[in-house]
């Protein structure tokens, strides 16, 4: 389905999260994903592109120059980071009495972050792979006058996959079941599509 192409972008909103499984097969790994679970109250997100560039010298010149893509890392600001991300995406568990606990021992789990970002003509829809992030850290300050909600911020990094994979983002030329289905799986591109990419 062919729109007219977004001139500015602009609110973040959206955010979902689908735990990553990997498996090594017999042609390497094999990444497999849950549904995606929204993640209400999204503020703001600044995700930087990881990577430097290459230079070899020779004739006096910049022979060859490369760069390499390394993924993204940032902060992803959220209202309240909700339990059940707490349990399945960061390992606390929770005792018989209801209790979420963290463990030092336990790692994180990895998952595909999905979110979007408003346009002039219709929202641009991102999906980033193979992301880890950090626990929150704990803060909040006292009430004074008026209540100021305080908010929870996870450092992500999205690294490469095995297969190169980093990021999908829908664009104008986007089919409109792909579009209307962003947040029901996991978009993955054809093979020959990634390796392209």
């Amino acid at each position: 389905m062919k729109v007219e192409e977004n001139k500015v972008k602009y609110n973040i909103k959206n955010v979902h999260v689908a735990k990553q499984t990997e498996t090594i097969g017999e042609n390497g790994t094999e990444y497999s994903y849950e549904n995606p679970r929204r993640i209400p109250g999204a503020v703001s997100i600044s995700l930087d592109a990881e990577g430097e560039i290459s230079k070899f010298h020779a004739d006096g010149i910049a022979y060859f120059v490369t760069s390499a893509n390394n993924g993204y890392s940032g902060d992803l600001e959220m209202a309240l980071i909700p339990s059940w991300f707490r349990k399945e995406i960061l390992n606390e568990t929770q005792d018989a009495n209801g209790v979420l606990v963290e463990n030092a021992n336990q790692n994180t789990s990895k998952f595909a972050l999905l979110f979007e970002f408003d346009g002039d003509v219709r929202a641009i829809r991102r999906c980033l792979y193979n992301c880890t992030c950090t626990r929150p850290s704990i803060e909040s300050e006292t009430k004074e006058e008026t209540i100021e909600p305080g908010t929870e911020k996870l450092s992500i990094t999205s690294s490469p996959r095995e297969d190169g994979l980093v990021k999908a983002q829908t664009g104008p030329d986007t089919a409109a079941e792909t579009y209307a289905n962003w947040y029901k799986t996991v978009y993955i591109p054809p093979s020959e599509d990634a390796a392209e990419g």
